[in-house]
Order: structure tokens, then sequence, then C-alpha cells
């Protein structure tokens, strides 16, 4: 989970790290008019993915006129396909020159790796393409709590080449990055950059990740940045993510919010059986859609719906999906190990039921069910559609292993298809 610049300045400023000076973070124009703000200043798109600078997001401000009228431009981009919600207002800093220092893990050996070089300020990345020699990367194969004074001075030295006696200040930088690293449980923590200024090195740039796994250590410091609830790595939860998560289910948009239809695709909704089952769903949608339908098939959501759900939480999966306006279609699949066929079922009955009596939109279901309590989810169904056949009229549901996934897939497209030939209907 990424946080926002803003937010991960104030974790390394409380461990110790020189930081600008803020002047807040706004949302509209019209909040300026309550600040006492120094001009010249910074105003920096806040934005959980990369790439803000080339996107116009950072721009340098001399007058409140010019403030206004940046601060609502910024709010006006989207950095990639997320818009800019917030800015961050700061300090202009002189400076002498600019490096890099970041902490990560590796993921090939789960070693903690630190990477330094005099060469910040641009796409670490392109540093390390084109001139490898100028970054130094100490793999601690021990993953030690503190960042070793061996390989402080080893960074010191490194960056001295360039920065002279303030390459030993850079490296004392490092080791409290460490610390932040290992304190936050932290998956990446990078300063870039981090200018030399008069008054030693100063964070200008500031970007965290926090390990998913480990958030449930981290309620004091969410807490403290007035975070509530899980973000994604590139934005804050959807309406939809957030109606999820209240219901106790992972659900991820793969399309922005506000997405729109693009002409002959068909938008694909999925309520599979667990998380493994849900990402081959999203590729096994693609799949299909490529092989037999002109790739005209685009899967709209990851959802887990595996670990045993209730009966009013399975409905609440397919209803969630049923509000989505994009959605054509939703292909389910039940594997019933911890889950329950038959509450699986029973749940999806119910979400039908409701929406044809109060009116709701309902959209064709094909699926498949297999596994445990699979007799009762057998006859529990047969039994509902003799008592309301006419509720039932959009499910076209599998039970056992008489068809593969890929087939209800390729039948739920294809009946879609030949419907009225209106996509979105």
């Amino acid at each position: 989970m990424r946080i926002y610049e803003a937010e991960a300045k104030r974790v390394l400023g409380a461990e110790g790290i020189a930081v600008p000076r803020s002047y807040g973070v706004v949302r509209a124009p019209g909040e300026l008019a309550d600040r006492d703000l120094p001009l010249p200043m910074m105003v920096k798109a806040q934005a959980l993915v990369g790439g803000r600078g080339k996107a116009g997001g950072v721009r340098r401000v001399g007058s409140l006129e010019e403030a206004a009228a940046v601060v609502e431009e910024v709010l006006g981009l989207h950095i990639g396909t997320y818009p800019v919600e917030s800015v961050l207002l700061e300090e202009v800093l002189a400076y002498s020159a600019a490096c890099y220092l970041g902490v990560t893990v590796d993921p090939a050996t789960g070693n903690n790796v630190v990477i330094a070089s005099a060469a910040g300020g641009v796409d670490i990345e392109e540093v390390a393409r084109t001139r490898p020699e100028a970054i130094l990367r100490v793999d601690l194969p021990e993953n030690p709590d503190g960042l070793p004074m061996e390989v402080v001075r080893e960074i010191g030295a490194f960056l001295a080449r360039d920065l002279g006696e303030d390459g030993a200040r850079a490296a004392a930088v490092a080791q409290m990055l460490y610390a932040v690293y290992q304190r936050h449980d932290c998956k990446v923590v990078e300063i870039n950059p981090l200018l030399i200024t008069a008054a030693g090195p100063v964070a200008a740039d500031a970007k965290m990740v926090l390990d998913d796994n480990a958030l449930y250590r981290q309620g004091r410091l969410l807490a403290s940045l007035g975070i509530i609830g899980k973000r994604h790595d590139v934005a804050e939860p959807t309406g939809r993510e957030q109606r999820a998560a209240a219901a106790g289910f992972p659900y991820v948009d793969l399309l922005v919010e506000d997405a729109e239809r693009e002409h002959l695709q068909v938008y694909v909704g999925l309520v599979p059986g667990g998380a493994g089952y849900g990402i081959f769903s999203i590729d096994e949608v693609t799949n299909v859609g490529d092989r037999y339908f002109d790739g005209r098939a685009v899967p709209v959501n990851f959802m887990d719906s595996g670990g045993g759900p209730s009966q009013a939480a399975v409905a609440e999966m397919f209803a969630l999906l049923m509000d989505y306006d994009l959605v054509d279609l939703i292909i389910t699949s039940r594997f019933g190990g911890i889950s329950s066929c038959d509450t699986f079922i029973r749940g999806l009955v119910d979400c039908l039921r409701d929406r044809r009596a109060t009116g709701q939109r309902v959209l064709p279901v094909y699926g498949r069910m297999v596994g445990t309590d699979l007799p009762a989810a057998r006859a529990y169904l047969e039994q509902a559609r003799r008592e309301t056949p006419e509720d039932l009229t959009s499910l076209r549901m599998v039970v056992g292993n008489r068809k593969i996934m890929a087939e209800v897939i390729r039948d739920g497209l294809a009946d879609f298809l030949a419907g009225d030939g209106e996509v979105g209907r």
C-alpha cells in the first residue's frame, strides 16, 4: 500500500530526516486564501503513481495569482489515468547537488537492499540502465534491524566521490531511512531527490510502500496519518471497493472508476471462488474473448469470494456488479472446498429474487459450481426454479463438471452477443 508524498515526509520527519517546510495540502484553489504562504513555493500533485513531474504536476510559483492558477491546473491533471485530487504546498530549496537513497527487498532472495546514487532527481531506473557505475547496491542477507555501520561508511565513501563531505551526511540519512523501512514494515522507501543544501541534506521527495500483510501492525502509523482502511498501489479505493470492504470481501476494480464504454466491447463482471481462481478468471475471460470474439471481452474486476462467505455476502457480491452500469454480464464459478456450494447458490438466488421484486437491474449470470455441499445446492436450485422460475430466467448455472470454465465463458459471451446485438443493453 502506497502513501502520498506529504504523508511519507511526515514519517521521515518524525525519524529525524530533514524535509522541506510544508504549507499544507489543498484540494481547491480557494483554500489558498486562508493560508500564510511565503513565496516562491512549490506546488506538487499528490498521486500514488510516478511521473508527476513529466505530467506537469510539480511546479514552482512566484505569486498568489500564479499559485491559484497552477493549483487549479494541477488539480485538473491525470497522472497516467488517475486524477489528481490534492496538491502539496511547500518551500523552495536552494541546493548544490541531488542524490538518491532507497531501501527495498529483493524478490528473488528476500534480502533487504540499500541503494544509493549521487545521480538523484532523475529516473533511477534510467540511471541504472545507462550509468550502472553511478549506483551502489548493498545486499543485506541477514536483514538486520539497523543498518550496519560498515554499510553506512561504504555508502558515505561511494557518495563522497561526487559529493565530498556531504557524502557522509547523506549516508547518515540512509541509516535513518533504513530505520523507517524496518519500523514500518515497508516494501519500498526512497528519497529522490535528497537535496544537498547549505543546512544539510533535505528529502525533497519521498516514496513509501507498506507491506499489505503487515498493515495490522501499523495501526498507530495509519491513525497518525488519518488513513482509514487499505489503499491500492495506485489510487484511493473506488466506491465499489469501499462497498465491498464494508461487506467483508476483497474486490478490486480493473478499470478507472469513471471509465467510458468502448464501442462493441463486452464488459464482464466476475464472481470467482477464491483469489487464485479470481486471477485465473480474469485471464480466461480475456483469452476466450481474444480467441473467439475478436478481443471484445473486457474483465472489469478482481474478486475473492472464497473462504466461506455468508449467504448475505454472496448476494452482495452479485448485487455490487449488477449496480455497476458498465457490466454486461457476470461470470461466476464455485469450486467448493472451504466454501459451500449450497450457501453460494442460496445467496445468488436471494440476489436475483430481491432485484426482480424491487425492479432493480438484473444481469445475465453464467457459471459453474462443483465441490462441497453440491447435492444440497443442486436440490435448492431445482426447488427455486420450480417456485419462482421468472426470477431465475437470467441464470445459466452448470452443476458439476459437465463443462470447463472456458466453455461457460464462451457460452455467456456468445449468448449475450446473439441477443439483440446491442452491447450495454
